[in-house]
């Protein structure tokens, strides 16, 4: 079966359709809107983007797609209460070229990280969450320090499973619990500089997408072309794509590094 734009919008037309939502299709940009009745607020998909997913997932492709409208506009729905929720406050580590507003224009809570990273501030609904904007926090009354401090204590709290591989010498460890907040354990300075005395070798890091944190010991060069060729190929594969770039981690710091793969 081919599949083409039509196709694929009617596909999602016919999987999203719901009484209390506004489904629009722009044809210029290939974009498809889902918009809640009740609140005006959507989340608008690009059908390129999941075509070509499609190709190599096929309905999982579009699953994702559903299973991501469906929660996020019912997380759009349900209201914020950070008071007596502290344990629901969360860190998610985002590309620097993310949204730094909402589509309703509220400025997202957010602080520098690295020149590829930034950090976001998520409230936990369960099956999904949502990025703390400026309303929130303002409805909350709730300071920008206090939030950062509960979600770096509620990531070091984060269980850390590890699953390890050996490559031309070299070692890789891999976290991929699928809660949401994978690559929010890079924030875990305790947990890095435990990992760090493992080492022999060169400690590097990799956060391709939202759900996985790669950590390896890199002791040849074949080490660092196979961690560029994991984290492009993680990285094209990702649900919430972060960055293909990997991390040396050296003095409690983390440095962006280009590598540029030689082998195949």
């Amino acid at each position: 079966m081919k599949m083409d734009s039509k196709k694929m919008r009617r596909e999602l037309e016919t999987r999203l359709a719901n009484e209390e939502r506004a489904i629009s299709y722009d044809r210029d940009k290939d974009t498809l809107r889902f918009e809640s009745k009740a609140t005006g607020k959507g989340i608008t998909v690009t059908i390129p983007g999941i075509i070509a997913k499609w190709h190599d997932e096929k309905e999982k492709a579009i699953d994702e797609v559903v299973y991501y409208v469906n929660e996020g506009l019912q997380a759009m729905e349900d209201t914020v209460q950070l008071t007596d929720h502290e344990k629901n406050i969360f860190p998610v580590i985002r590309s620097t070229s993310f949204p730094n507003e909402s589509e309703e224009g509220n400025p997202f809570m957010s602080d520098e990280h690295t020149a590829e990273t930034k950090i976001y501030y998520a409230y936990d609904m369960g099956k999904t969450y949502r990025l703390i904007d400026r309303r929130i926090m303002e409805k909350e009354g709730w300071e920008a320090n206090r939030i950062k401090e509960i979600a770096l204590f509620n990531a070091r709290s984060l269980s850390t499973p590890l699953k390890e591989d050996q490559v031309a010498g070299n070692s890789f460890y891999f976290l991929n619990t699928n809660d949401g907040y994978d690559a929010s354990r890079i924030l875990n300075k305790g947990f890095l500089n435990e990992m760090q005395k493992r080492m022999v070798g060169t400690m590097v890091l990799a956060v391709p997408h939202q759900d996985v944190l790669i950590m390896a010991d890199i002791r040849n060069d074949r080490g660092y072309d196979v961690m560029a060729q994991m984290a492009m190929s993680f990285f094209a594969n990702g649900r919430v794509p972060i960055t293909a770039l990997s991390f040396i981690y050296e003095n409690g710091e983390l440095e962006p590094i280009f590598i540029l793969g030689k082998n195949k």
